[in-house]
């Protein structure tokens, strides 16, 4: 019997893809498109889950709450959590909370099963010589802000003492790159 994986994720064309790339791959594949959807498939009335993949935001739920909730029906599941917004501060939080691994998207299909199975890191994998850009710490420095306000945009602008649309606007922006 192949093992069995939810993937939670609102994009309907990402979960469209990235179940069948994983379905190739041998696994039997369940999509939910919101958090309590995805609690609803999971529990001890509904045993069989073995992984999740969940996106670090969910429409309006956050992938962050989520996987306490996934460990906690489920203790044994492998979690990987997977985003287009990654940072340091989340991705600190996402492992604190219970995530196995954590992968930024456009992530491959090989790459998510890697992490999936908890494969070891690159030995040879040097980190950079080059400090982060201003722009990058700043990113950073705002994620752990928002991850310590769980998410609330205006605790996280007064914290910030920046005015709410400035960060909005700036959360709005793709993350810079290092």
């Amino acid at each position: 019997m192949n093992p069995r994986l939810l993937l939670v994720d609102d994009d309907p064309t990402f979960t469209r893809i990235a179940a069948r790339a994983l379905e190739r791959r041998g696994f039997e594949v369940v999509v939910a498109n919101d958090a309590a959807t995805a609690l609803g498939l999971v529990g001890p009335a509904r045993p069989g889950i073995d992984y999740a993949v969940v996106d670090l935001v969910i429409g309006a739920d956050s992938g962050l709450a989520l996987v306490p909730q996934l460990k906690t029906a489920l203790p044994d599941l492998r979690i990987v959590v997977l985003t287009g917004y990654a940072s340091i501060a989340t991705a600190v939080e996402a492992i604190k909370l219970g995530a196995d691994n954590y992968l930024t998207k456009p992530a491959e299909a090989e790459a998510i099963v890697a992490a999936l199975h908890g494969s070891a890191p690159n030995p040879d994998l040097n980190p950079s010589a080059e400090p982060l850009s201003v722009a990058r710490l700043e990113w950073e420095h705002i994620q752990r802000v928002l991850a310590e306000h769980e998410g609330n945009i205006s605790a996280t602008a007064r914290a910030l003492k920046m005015h709410r649309r400035t960060l909005q606007r700036k959360l709005s922006k793709r993350p810079v790159k290092e």
